[in-house]
């Protein structure tokens, strides 16, 4: 893989700074994360090229300028928030010039930079509704991992995830489902990838995602079925093959289970009941919780598995439907 620090082309359709002023919330991601702005991915961390033909790839700031400038033109008469970043893994270099010099004794302009691994989001405050009292706003972002790209090959589609969805203010977790999260966006290009987002963007029904989400409310766990299900995901990653194959389940890590357990009895917002019981609202949101603990380039599948796996919940428990975490 080549490195090469070149000047970005920049989308005329927006300069994001004459348009968003405030920022978003930084802490949607935590785990072994940096929050840097704008201005530093820009003006101080390279781009890496293809090796083969040594096209550059689609940067970490024309990225996030990209979804920013269609998030302006569909949602013209919002107010738009300026975007949180979170970066991982940083990737350390030099100039030629400094080969073979200790790393100790290069300077500042010896020394070249960039992550691996980026998340963001952008806030739309003015799009707001409340949940049982938790105040939730539109919100809309992507990561972007190096590590999914082969970059020693010929410039081909690059791999991108970008989601639209609602942040909880009481939380800063982040409500992504399915409808609303493109996993695998691949594009050549920033038009591309402004034409595909738009298309996200404009079929995202907000008011039915926020009518789902109440929705969660009306249906509780006793202490037992809690219990049940935290018992049932720690063995999970133990079942027989043939038997995985016909569970659907979240993908958390022994940590995060524990840390939903905890929650579970600890969580001023989203504890249980005086009885033991739980809601199903309340119960997502120790989910998003934990998934804060996620390495960016995992952060959005399981963001997205959480609402899947707490709507399988909800089917089993309306429908009295077979489900192998109730069992």
């Amino acid at each position: 893989m080549e490195l090469v620090a070149v000047k970005e082309k920049v989308s005329p359709v927006l300069s994001i700074e004459q348009v968003i002023s405030e920022s978003s919330d930084e802490n949607f991601i935590q785990a072994n994360t940096i929050p840097v702005n704008l201005s530093t991915i820009k003006e101080e961390c390279i781009i890496p090229s293809f090796a083969k033909d040594n096209e550059s790839t689609i940067s970490h700031s024309e990225f996030i300028q990209t979804v920013a400038a269609t998030a302006y033109e569909v949602f013209r008469n919002e107010t738009i928030l300026y975007p949180a970043i979170r970066v991982s893994h940083p990737i350390s270099g030099r100039i030629p010039e400094a080969m073979g010099k200790p790393a100790k004794e290069l300077q500042y302009y010896e020394k070249t930079l960039y992550y691996e691994r980026m998340a963001f989001i952008i806030e739309i405050p003015s799009i707001v509704s409340n949940v049982t009292g938790n105040e939730i706003s539109l919100a809309i972002g992507g990561v972007r991992a190096y590590n999914n790209e082969n970059l020693y090959s010929r410039k081909i589609e690059e791999k991108f995830k970008v989601f639209i969805g609602f942040k909880n203010k009481v939380c800063t977790n982040l409500c992504i489902s399915t409808d609303g999260y493109l996993a695998e966006l691949r594009v050549r290009t920033a038009d591309e990838m402004a034409q595909k987002v738009m298309e996200l963007f404009a079929n995202f029904q907000y008011e039915k995602k926020v009518s789902e989400f109440r929705a969660l409310t009306e249906l509780s766990l006793s202490e037992h079925q809690f219990a049940q299900i935290i018992g049932k995901m720690r063995l999970f990653q133990y079942l027989p093959l043939n038997e995985k194959k016909e569970v659907e389940a979240v993908s958390m890590n022994d940590s995060q289970v524990a840390s939903i357990a905890r929650d579970y009895y600890c969580n001023q917002s989203f504890c249980r009941n005086e009885d033991g019981e739980i809601n199903l609202w309340k119960m997502y949101n120790l989910f998003t919780s934990a998934n804060k603990s996620s390495y960016i380039d995992t952060f959005l599948d399981r963001g997205a598995g959480c609402m899947q796996f707490v709507q399988m919940l909800q089917k089993a428990l309306l429908y009295d439907s077979e489900c192998w975490f109730l069992k």
